[in-house]
């Protein structure tokens, strides 16, 4: 497996692999993952499709990409995900997936038409003081100390992150910046999580500095993403043969270890409540999406909070079975035990029924959310909430299956130990009407009705997640398992607990990079992956990152780090006229 850039590889067909006629392939979970991992494995793989088996604990593929309407309590979505062009692998992965909305194109075509037309675009990034936008939205109100903290950051190796936390990094000027309040409530970080983590974030989504705030450089589906994306890889993989097993819990994947050799033998499974197990050869190949973000989620009702519990669940118990054999397995404990109380948790989907809350939304907003267009072009963030309270509302209808006088709002709190402002509970505690209460309090909406629209005009299902921010806990190298560790022959880990250099957990990205990258290495396929966007490395992009970190300041008014020494104020006598004024003309720092 190797890395490539450009298009040159872009739309070529590789070669079939050498003895694909003869392999077989088992997926472990139904999550984009293992989707994305069963349509490389034909498309690219040239294998049958009729010998790829895809194992799921649950009764529905999708994994953490859901949105759902059960009878007994209507709409739920667990959460969202938010998407930018340069999402190299999720866009090689849907040019070749075809639509379900129209005849003749692909998942990607839908997408790219259906965003040039309605493109994101926030009027209000932060609310607060009930539904007033924050004065300051828009800049970033970084010190000099807290750049300079950023800065370091990005320049520090990961070697020297390890188990590091974002707050041993950072001081009080930086988490008091609008930069910090933009990006933890967009990326869900918490200030005790992974400064490597971050750290990969900063170098990778650089380019995105400039609109942190309006958040123009996201792109979003046209319904939720289980309707939009997930349902098109299943029917595409169905209409393929692939083999599909609810309600199958697989237990343990046996390893044999020999030498720096690792073959797995066997996988051992639960179905209908019967024991299975599939004996595997060399030519059986295994990819095991260890460990899930939504592993375990209970809900509750109008009436009811989520039960909170840390029931391990079939995934993490899997890879903690699976490190048990091996180190190269990885270290699940570090994920998915000891999660602070201060996490986010809780999120929840409220139903409006009606328009009562319509005019307070607009008023943030400056978008009829009746109108197809996607309303809030992300979350919405209340500063002053004790929770540190969020919302989103994406294009309506978010269902196909939705009520014209119908708006899906999806809430969380990134706090989960605060009581509320208005509902004096824990986040955690509260039912589903308390939820909707609060978030009409924080939206601008009077007093004397919240109880009533809260009861009457929504339905609102609360969500507890326990292990949601997994991805950030603070750690160290080797504490995920290699996509495909070391040795191995038929074993690979996908999704965003396997480690893969340089991208972004969190990210759908991170899915379809790791199951490509699986695919082509098992089965030494001769075509690139394409590489994570070089945004860091590119001179343009760091002079635009310059400029809108010090709140569009000019170069003359800046007082640069040592690392732009070569383009402090004395020398821009001496760059007039040159190609390098040009591009700090056009990174507006001149």
């Amino acid at each position: 497996m190797y890395y490539s850039s450009g298009n040159y590889e872009a739309f070529a067909q590789p070669e079939k692999p050498e003895g694909v006629d003869n392999k077989s392939a088992y997926l472990i979970g139904a999550g984009l993952a293992s989707l994305a991992a069963a349509t490389f494995l034909i498309r690219d793989g040239q294998m049958q499709g009729d010998k790829i088996h895809i194992f799921e604990e649950l009764a529905i593929p999708g994994g953490s990409m859901d949105g759902i309407w059960t009878e007994q309590k209507g709409y739920i979505v667990r959460g969202g995900r938010e998407m930018e062009v340069h999402f190299e692998t999720l866009w090689d992965l849907f040019r070749s997936v075809p639509s379900l909305e129209k005849e003749g194109i692909s998942v990607l075509d839908e997408f790219y038409r259906l965003n040039k037309k309605d493109p994101s675009f926030s009027k209000a990034r932060v609310i607060e003081n009930r539904g007033q936008r924050l004065s300051t939205d828009g800049d970033l109100t970084l010190t000099k100390k807290a750049i300079d903290e950023l800065i370091h950051l990005a320049l520090t190796p990961e070697n020297q992150l390890q188990d590091v936390k974002i707050n041993d990094v950072f001081s009080k000027d930086f988490f008091e910046s609008n930069f910090w309040l933009y990006w933890c409530t967009m990326f869900a970080f918490e200030p005790w999580a992974s400064a490597m983590e971050m750290r990969r974030y900063i170098l990778r989504f650089v380019h995105h500095v400039g609109t942190l705030s309006n958040l123009s450089s996201l792109r979003f589906t046209k319904y939720n993403q289980y309707e939009s994306l997930i349902m098109p890889l299943v029917k595409n993989l169905e209409s393929q043969g692939v083999h599909f097993h609810y309600n199958s819990q697989v237990k343990n994947i046996l390893v044999n270890s020999v030498g720096e050799k690792k073959v797995a033998t066997k996988i051992e499974y639960v179905t209908s409540g019967k024991e299975q197990q599939i004996d595997l050869t060399e030519n059986d190949l295994v990819f095991v999406t260890n460990g899930s973000i939504t592993e375990s989620t209970t809900y509750g009702d109008d009436t009811h909070p989520a039960p909170p519990t840390h029931d391990l669940g079939g995934s993490w118990q899997l890879w903690k079975n699976l490190a048990e054999q091996d180190p190269a397995f990885g270290k699940p404990g570090k994920f998915c035990d000891n999660i602070p109380p201060e996490n986010w948790f809780v999120s929840g989907t409220i139903t409006l029924k009606d328009d009562k809350v319509t005019p307070y939304i607009e008023k943030i907003s400056k978008k009829d959310p009746h109108s197809g267009s996607i309303v809030t072009s992300g979350p919405v963030t209340v500063k002053d909430s004790n929770w540190l309270l969020g919302y989103s509302i994406s294009r309506q209808p978010h269902f196909h299956s939705q009520k014209p006088t119908e708006l899906i709002v999806w809430v969380y709190g990134l706090f989960s130990d605060k009581p509320g402002n208005y509902v004096k509970k824990k986040i955690t505690e509260c039912t589903g009407i308390e939820l909707c209460q609060e978030w009409l309090y924080h939206i601008g909406v009077p007093e004397m009705e919240i109880e009533d629209i809260a009861t009457h005009s929504a339905n609102t299902i609360p969500c507890y997640m326990p292990y949601i921010t997994s991805y950030f806990m603070p750690r160290a190298l080797g504490d995920r398992p290699l996509v495909v560790p070391s040795g191995s022959q038929n074993l690979a880990f996908i999704g965003n607990f396997a480690e893969t250099e340089k991208d972004t957990v969190f990210t759908t990205e991170y899915s379809v990079r790791t199951a490509m990258e699986a695919v082509y290495t098992l089965l030494n396929i001769d075509r690139g992956v394409p590489e994570v966007f070089g945004s860091c490395f590119d001179v343009r992009v760091l002079m635009s990152s310059i400029y809108y970190l010090n709140d569009r300041k000019k170069l003359e008014d800046i007082n640069l780090p040592w690392w732009a020494t070569p383009i402090e104020k004395h020398t821009l006598k001496k760059i007039q006229g040159t190609y390098i004024e040009e591009l700090l003309k056009d990174s507006k720092l001149l």
